[in-house]
């Protein structure tokens, strides 16, 4: 089988964890991205064979994929698989974990299921990005939200909102940010947007510090079109699409819509969004003990 994996800087004590999921895939033929690759400079995996892969180099002959790390780094895996819809599980090295929900614990009986096709596929919906000037390339799509932000001046930005070309508001705000079901968890929940359940087929839009106290998140169809203008005192803005960043300037025009393919996460015997939640959000739980 062909795996790829993808994963983050890691200590030196984490590389005994790191050489075992190697020692269990040994036997399948892997491809590592460049990036991963780099932080593999320890002796003990000069013994294992791999293949390199660089940024943007197709990786639609691959069957699984594994993402080690956080939920940063299962989106920048998601960014390489692209419309591969190759199934990935997310390992968690990092903190919370909402997408990279394996514990240490349960990854070597994880990586059986995988390879095994023990497992389900969660689908979930994309963002695309369209605008009147190029901004992020092929990259332009996103697992959990696009955004757009005032830079560099302590002026609030308006941001003239559409919905399939009907005028929705204009937002004097810090910003704005169009989260997936799968973002609700992100950014957006912590500027005040609600929980969305992944295949609800919905995006909220979650005004950042509105001046308006009234301006509340609202839910909209997936398969809406948003599209926006921006203004300010300033004249260049920043958006983001996960993690990837970049700087506009007023004149360009920004639509935000589905993506036609979707990121299939492996989902296990025994997961599912709810049982995330209650662990990661301590539901349940009287804190005050």
């Amino acid at each position: 089988m062909k795996i790829g994996i993808h994963g983050k800087e890691f200590t030196r004590q984490s590389a005994p964890f790191i050489q075992r999921i190697f020692e269990i895939l040994s036997e399948h033929e892997l491809f590592i991205s460049a990036k991963f690759a780099a932080a593999l400079k320890h002796p003990v995996f000069k013994k294992f064979r791999y293949t390199v892969y660089q940024p943007g180099d197709s990786v639609k002959h691959i069957e699984r994929f594994i993402s080690i790390g956080g939920d940063g780094t299962l989106l920048e895996s998601v960014s390489h698989i692209g419309t591969a819809e190759i199934p990935v599980l997310g390992i968690n090295t990092g903190r919370l974990g909402f997408l990279a929900t394996i514990s240490r614990e349960e990854t070597e009986h994880a990586l059986a299921q995988v390879v095994n096709g023990s497992f389900t596929l969660d689908k979930r919906a994309l963002l695309r990005l369209e605008s009147s000037q190029d901004i992020f390339g092929k990259l332009n799509f996103g697992l959990n939200d696009f955004t757009i932000v005032k830079k560099d001046t302590s002026s609030m930005i308006t941001i003239h909102t559409y919905i399939d070309g009907e005028f929705l508001n204009s937002y004097w705000a810090d910003g704005i940010i169009v989260a997936t079901p799968t973002g609700s968890t992100g950014y957006s929940l912590s500027c005040g947007g609600p929980l969305i359940f992944p295949r609800s087929g919905n995006f909220v839009i979650t005004p950042v510090s509105p001046h308006n106290l009234t301006v509340r998140p609202i839910v909209v169809s997936d398969s809406s079109q948003i599209s926006f203008k921006v203004e300010g005192r300033s004249k260049k803005f920043l958006v983001s699409l996960d993690s990837r960043i970049a700087t506009i300037d007023s004149a360009i025009d920004l639509k935000v819509g589905k993506a036609d393919f979707k990121v299939n996460l492996v989902q296990l015997e025994g997961q599912h969004y709810f049982k995330t939640l209650r662990q990661k959000l301590n539901w349940g739980l009287d804190v005050r003990n």
